[in-house]
């Protein structure tokens, strides 16, 4: 602990480090205070009144915007139509091949993709926008009763600007701040409604006289943050060969220097349970109007019955391999490490090192997927040993999964720039490692 104490003492030491922490801060507390600020015109009591914790595309929306969704702010669509517009253009990345030449375009193809990404998503803004006002302002009995053509004009428009604005704010983060600005922003919403959570719980074993239960919920909730590191953390490291360089008049070893490829256990991260539970949201959405959606609704509506939760895990399994299938390309793999003279001892180059890449990364997705299935049912299997809704949430899914990723990463970055000052990390002494370790290829 002292050594912890000392480490955060030494971040105040330096000068950049300390600026870029303080600009992170005042612009997250930005953003906060804007997912507060109520859109003109709109009966905010009404929305509270009838807030529904069974409705889960509402909570999950809610969840990303940091309660900006519920309070009908001018935040409300939140960064949620950038992370559409990403996975569209990742998407793209696969079936079209101008987007693919982009991408391997390097840092121009980069700026040229984060443009268009940024057009796709003031089109989602355009989209989702009035969709928000008909289907869930104007639902729930909070829509002015005045309210004329003008007011839909600039209300469209106004959630237009906060969406952005949001997206401005999280790249000036990742810039000019520290950590990942998209994903700080979306941590901070979630961890914006633990203490209420919390002390939810809390009050709720006083009045049962059960503190005992408080605290095996507490340790049940470290031990799945635990379980979470260490999956994430996780990695496979295939052992390879490669070419030393020859310094001045020495030659290279003929055996060459011994690295190796880390192929994660997540590869996906969080993007499967999104896709899963958006894609279980569909059908309650389109049948929520149909008199003879009483299977539907029995099936799919009950987000802690057996039936939802089964077939969430099937999809989650589906999804995750779906998704790694994405991010991790054995061919170009196999085809790079050619380029660079690096072999997997025992293994041919070109397509035989593609099919052993294939192989370790099927074997490894499969626990991963299984993994991150548990994580997305976690949640009801604490609500069924009694904890309320709110603190159950923080259990797993979405939330337990994107906490823990950006604050690795970001005590990651902060880490780097201790060391670079010549200074002991914030992990330092612990099992936990930042990304860059020796030894390792970090271009795959």
């Amino acid at each position: 602990m002292k050594r912890f104490i000392q480490n955060i003492q030494n971040i105040w030491k330096v000068e950049e480090l300390r600026k870029r922490i303080l600009l992170t801060l005042g612009l997250i507390l930005v953003y906060r205070v804007g997912s507060f600020v109520i859109i003109p015109g709109v009966d905010y009591y009404a929305l509270a009144s009838k807030q529904s914790s069974q409705n889960t595309l509402e909570t999950l929306l809610s969840l990303f915007s940091g309660g900006g969704f519920s309070n009908a702010s001018i935040m409300a669509l939140g960064i949620m139509p950038y992370i559409s517009a990403s996975i569209i253009m990742q998407l793209l990345g696969m079936a079209v091949p101008a987007v693919q030449k982009m991408q391997n375009e390097g840092e121009s193809g980069r700026k040229q993709i984060n443009n268009y990404t940024r057009i796709l998503t003031i089109v989602i803004c355009m989209l989702q926008a009035p969709s928000y006002l008909s289907l869930y302002v104007e639902q729930k009995g909070a829509m002015p009763a005045d309210a004329s053509t003008f007011w839909w004009v600039q209300t469209i428009l106004l959630l237009i600007s906060g969406s952005m604005f949001a997206v401005w704010l999280g790249e000036r983060i990742t810039e000019k701040g520290i950590g990942n600005g998209i994903s700080l922003l979306i941590t901070v919403g979630i961890l914006s409604r633990l203490p209420g959570a919390f002390f939810a719980e809390f009050g709720k074993s006083i009045e049962a006289g059960n503190l005992i239960k408080l605290v095996l919920e507490v340790i049940g909730f470290m031990l799945v943050v635990l379980a979470t590191i260490l999956i994430v953390q996780g990695v496979r490291r295939i052992p390879l060969n490669t070419a030393k360089k020859i310094v001045g008049a020495r030659g290279a070893d003929a055996t060459g220097a011994r690295s190796y490829l880390p192929i994660k256990v997540n590869a996906s991260g969080v993007m499967p349970i999104i896709f899963a539970q958006a894609i279980m949201t569909i059908p309650l959405m389109i049948y929520s109007s149909a008199t003879d959606s009483g299977f539907i609704q029995r099936t799919l509506g009950d987000v802690y019955g057996l039936s939802y939760n089964v077939l969430l895990c099937v999809l989650i399994i589906v999804f995750t391999y779906f998704y790694t299938a994405i991010m991790i390309n054995p061919s170009k793999i196999a085809d790079d490490l050619k380029r660079s003279g690096g072999f997997i001892p025992g293994v041919r180059p070109g397509e035989e090192t593609a099919s052993h890449i294939d192989n370790v990364v099927s074997r490894i997705t499969f626990p991963g997927s299984l993994f991150l299935a548990l994580i997305a049912i976690l949640p009801s299997i604490a609500k069924l040993v009694g904890i309320n809704d709110g603190f159950a949430m923080f259990f797993g899914g979405t939330s337990i999964l994107i906490m823990v990723g950006v604050v690795l990463d970001t005590l990651q970055q902060i880490e780097t720039y201790q060391l670079n000052q010549h200074m002991d990390g914030l992990m330092e002494g612990t099992r936990v490692r930042g990304r860059r370790q020796p030894n390792e290829l970090s271009g795959f």
